[in-house]
C-alpha cells in the first residue's frame, strides 16, 4: 500500500506517544489487508506511517517516539522475533539519515520521503531472492519444504514459470498446519506435491535431492529461527548428505545469538511442563519455533546474495556499523 494511502494529517508527537496512534492496530491492519506481507515489512510500514504522522522537533524526540513504538509492537505481538528484525533495521535507517543531515526539518522531510522507498525495497526483496535461487533448482529435482514460507513459495513458482520440472514434498507442519497452505498454492500453479506428516521426514529424506526452508529470523551466527521441526529436518538432511538451503530476506537478519531453542523468547511455557492430567489443547500449546545452527545449513539465499553462515555476520556488521 502506498504511503499516501495510509497517511492522514500530522498530529503532535506527544499525542502519538500517548495513544493518539495505535501502532499495533496499524501493524495488524497491514497484515490483514495483504496476506503476502511479512511481519518485518508490516512493522516497517507501520513505522513509516507513524513517522509521517508525527511532528517531533528534535532528532532525539523522534528516536524516543520510534523506540516507544517498537517496544509496543514487540510487547503486543506474539512471536516478535521476525518483527524485531524489521524494527531494528528501520531504526538504523532513521539514525543513519539523522546523522547525515545538519538541518533537522530537511532531515524530517527526507525521512518521510525515503521511508517509503526503503519499504518498497524491502517488499521487492522476495522477487530478487527468487531470481538468485533459481540456479539451485534443476529438472527432475525432488524438493522438501517445511511449513509455509513466502520466499520459498515465490522461488518454486518462478522455477515453474521458467518451465523447470520438479516435484515437492511438503510437511504438514503441526500444530499450525501451515504446510497445507503451501501445498495448495503450489498445486494451484501446476506443481506436483505430496503432503507428508512431520514424522515422515525420515522416510522421505532418501527420496529428496535438496531441502528449502524459510526463516522467521536469521541469527548473527548464520543459524536460523523458524517453525518448529526445521531443526530435525536439518539434522536428517545433514546425516543423509542432502543440501539444505535457507531462503530469507535480509530484513530478517536479527541481532540475536541463540545457541539452542531455549535461548529464544518462550512463547509456549506450557510445552515445558508435565502433567498427569489430559489437556484438551495440549497440541496447540506446543512450541512454534526452534533454532537450527549454522553447521547444518548449506547456504542462505537472500536478496543481497547467496551467503555462507559467516557471511551473515559480515552483512550485519555492514548494516549497523558502516
Amino acid at each position: 500500500m502506498a504511503l499516501s494511502e495510509t497517511t492522514s494529517l500530522p498530529v503532535p508527537a506527544d499525542s502519538v506517544a500517548s495513544n493518539g496512534f495505535d501502532i499495533v492496530a496499524t501493524y495488524r491492519r497491514f497484515l490483514q489487508e495483504d496476506p503476502d506481507m511479512t511481519m518485518p515489512v508490516a512493522a516497517i510500514e507501520s513505522l513509516v506511517v507513524l513517522l509521517s504522522q508525527t511532528e517531533p522537533t528534535t532528532a532525539s524526540e523522534l528516536m524516543d517516539i520510534l523506540a516507544k513504538a517498537v517496544a509496543e509492537l514487540k510487547k503486543g505481538v506474539k512471536n516478535s522475533i521476525s518483527l524485531s528484525a524489521g524494527c531494528d533495521m528501520f531504526q538504523r535507517f532513521v539514525l543513519r539519515n539523522i546523522q547525515e543531515y545538519g538541518d533537522w526539518e530537511a532531515c524530517r522531510r527526507h525521512l518521510v520521503k525515503n521511508g517509503g522507498l526503503f519499504l518498497e525495497r524491502a517488499k521487492a526483496s522476495r522477487y530478487k531472492i527468487a531470481e538468485l535461487g533459481l540456479p539451485f533448482i534443476q529438472d527432475d529435482d525432488t524438493i522438501l519444504i517445511h511449513s509455509h514460507s513466502r520466499a520459498v513459495t515465490e522461488l518454486l513458482l518462478l522455477a515453474a514459470r521458467r518451465h523447470i520440472r520438479f516435484s515437492v514434498f511438503v510437511t504438514e507442519s503441526r500444530p499450525t498446519e501451515e504446510g497445507l497452505s503451501s501445498a495448495k498454492t503450489l498445486r494451484d500453479h501446476g506443481i506436483p506435491v505430496r503432503v507428508i506428516v512431520d514424522g515422515a521426514v525420515g522416510w522421505a529424506i532418501q527420496k529428496v535431492d535438496k531441502v528449502f526452508v524459510g526463516a522467521e529470523g536469521v541469527a548473527e551466527s548464520g543459524g536460523i529461527i523458524n517453525r518448529v521441526g526445521t531443526y530435525q529436518i536439518a539434522v536428517l538432511a545433514k546425516d543423509s548428505n542432502k543440501p539444505l538451503y535457507v531462503v530469507a530476506e535480509s530484513h530478517k537478519f536479527v541481532r540475536l545469538f541463540p545457541l539452542s531453542p531455549f535461548d529464544l523468547p518462550d512463547e509456549s511455557p506450557a510445552a515445558s511442563t508435565f502433567t498427569t492430567e489430559q489437556e484438551d489443547d495440549e497440541i496447540q500449546s506446543s512450541p512454534l519455533l526452534d533454532f537450527t545452527s549454522d553447521n547444518l545449513i548449506t547456504a542462505l539465499i537472500t536478496d543481497i546474495g547467496v551467503l555462507t553462515s559467516s557471511g551473515v555476520s559480515e552483512e550485519l556488521i555492514k548494516m549497523w556499523y558502516d
